[in-house]
């Protein structure tokens, strides 16, 4: 590896982080009065701003934070053919930008749970999985109403399906011959392990039936 390599691995990092860290449902709230840590599950995710402020605020608080995931793994990416052929600048690039959400710098290291930062991180790294994972996402939704059983579900379902995916399909690339390399596995299978941990209380009142189902057109 170059020095210019770990020049632009410092650079990725250190970007990943800062634009991860930018609390879109935090200033969604103060757009609308609010603020999002107080109200509801007290969470800055787009599902606490869908109960608090509205759904279409939702959906806009899940597409920045979709969007800020995606955008600097792909830059990465695309920065990453030739030398980088294990996938370490993506690799990074995604653990940092999930972690940037999770622990943003702007909100003195309280931010959300990364679920949907995470899915746009991932898009470029692994579609293929990622889609399984939004089905599995859909239908535990879908059957159960709630949230968090249906992110912790698709949190297990992507790990693992990225992985048989890597194996049996290594070429497959969202960007025609731009394919992560096996490097960015990692970042893959922590953050799925960390979205789990994330969701631990969630977890426990799940266990004693007293998580809140997501109903439509109710707050919490």
């Amino acid at each position: 590896m170059s020095t210019d390599f770990y020049v632009k691995l410092v650079l990725f990092a250190l970007g990943a982080f800062l634009i991860g860290g930018i609390p879109f449902g935090f200033i969604i709230g103060k757009l609308n009065g609010k603020d999002i840590r107080k109200e509801g599950s007290c969470n800055i995710g787009a599902t606490n701003v869908t109960r608090v402020v509205g759904k279409w605020w939702g959906k806009l608080c899940f597409l920045l934070d979709f969007l800020k995931g995606a955008l600097p793994v792909t830059a990465a990416l695309l920065c990453s053919k030739g030398e980088d052929t294990l996938g370490i600048l993506p690799a990074v690039t995604a653990f940092l930008v999930v972690a940037g959400h999770i622990w943003p710098v702007y909100l003195k290291f309280k931010g959300g749970k990364g679920v949907a930062t995470a899915a746009g991180a991932f898009l470029p790294l692994s579609w293929a999985a990622l889609v399984t994972a939004l089905i599995v996402w859909v239908l535990v939704f879908l059957t159960t109403r709630y949230v968090s059983l249906a992110s912790i579900s698709a949190a297990v379902i992507f790990a693992i399906t990225a992985v048989l995916f890597y194996i049996l399909f290594p070429s497959i690339a969202l960007i025609p011959g731009y394919p992560a390399g096996k490097v960015c596995l990692i970042p893959i299978i922590l953050l799925s392990v960390l979205t789990i941990v994330k969701h631990r209380s969630n977890i426990v009142r799940l266990m004693n039936g007293t998580e809140n189902r997501f109903e439509k057109g109710k707050k919490a």
